[in-house]
């Protein structure tokens, strides 16, 4: 039974009677293609680029969130490796996009709007964010060095997430899930799609 029937204290009110699941049913025995081929159409807008990633496992943790949100496409800047397992097999089912450096990112991004997630120069509080734009780039920095100076320029936003206590930054595949969720927040209302 579960817990919000039988818990007094769970308002009616914001009780819909749906269930929202989004994930789709694995199509077992389809090969990584065929997959990638059906969720194509169902992809969002939004990107993900992580700059030095030097936790291998942090990244691989990303890449299985991304795969959660549908994200257009992964970046990573450099040549750092990506432990495979801890994307729990969802990177054959992603984009992958490697690039050697900041101009080949940058080339990489083109006319997109590049926001850059870096507590230390944010300028507004992810809190604050009402809409992202669309084919928005999130770019997240290393877990100990952030994002260089000349990229955090580049960017047209620079946001940060608020965080306590004495601990100076999250890990870095909490900091991109975080974020990959307020999108979706903000993208998605009572079961439908905002345009």
């Amino acid at each position: 039974m579960p817990t919000t029937a039988t818990n007094p204290s769970t308002k009616p009110a914001l009780r819909t009677g749906k269930i929202y699941h989004m994930g789709l049913s694995p199509p077992l025995g389809a090969d990584p293609q065929e997959v990638r081929a059906l969720l194509s159409p169902l992809r969002n807008d939004f990107t993900i680029a992580l700059y030095a990633a030097d936790n291998a496992f942090a990244v691989g943790a990303i890449i299985r969130v991304a795969h959660s949100f549908l994200a257009r496409e992964i970046v990573i800047i450099g040549d750092a490796p990506y432990y495979e397992k801890a994307s729990m097999g969802m990177e054959k089912y992603e984009s992958v996009v490697r690039v050697a450096d900041d101009d080949a990112f940058l080339s990489h991004v083109g006319a997109r709007p590049l926001w850059a997630v870096e507590k230390d120069h944010a300028t507004t509080s992810i809190h604050a964010v009402t809409t992202f734009p669309r084919d928005v780039v999130l770019l997240f920095g290393s877990e100990r060095f952030g994002i260089p100076e000349p990229l955090v320029r580049r960017a047209q936003a620079v946001i940060g997430i608020p965080i306590y206590g004495v601990n100076h930054s999250l890990p870095l595949a909490v900091a991109a899930g975080i974020v990959m969720n307020e999108w979706a927040r903000r993208r998605y209302a009572d079961g439908v799609t905002v345009p």
